[in-house]
């Protein structure tokens, strides 16, 4: 049974740092497209980064680039998200996200099948 567990959120200023984590089991990471996602109340969910665990390959969405990194650790199974120079309008809950092969695959949250329980992330001014 494939099992994901976001941790890492909090409450930061604006301009700080957080690094979410995505620790994973039930299946390998040899051949997966890690997904973070995030979420505002009456709002879409929407990809923030993706990282596909075959070749490593990232995809960020423009309103991060430059400020999230996203990595694994395949030894650990765990994905990560490091959340540099925050902003307010970063505030959601994130939610990491898996299914097989690559990140260009999906596009949007309904196409993964596999969601972790979230994390709240809050930035304030």
């Amino acid at each position: 049974e494939v099992h994901l567990v976001e941790s890492g959120g909090g409450l930061v200023q604006a301009g700080g740092s957080l690094r979410l984590s995505c620790a994973a089991s039930g299946f390998g990471f040899d051949d997966y497209a890690i997904a973070w996602f995030r979420q505002a109340p009456g709002k879409e969910r929407e990809v923030v980064s993706c990282i596909s665990s075959e070749d490593d390959s990232t995809t960020y969405a423009d309103s991060v680039k430059g400020r999230f990194t996203i990595s694994s650790d395949n030894a650990k199974n765990t994905v990560y998200l490091q959340m540099n120079s925050l902003k307010p309008e970063d505030t959601d809950v994130y939610y990491c996200a898996a299914d097989v092969g690559m990140c260009d695959y999906y596009s949007e949250a309904y196409e993964y099948d596999y969601w972790g329980q979230g994390t709240q992330v809050t930035v304030s001014s």
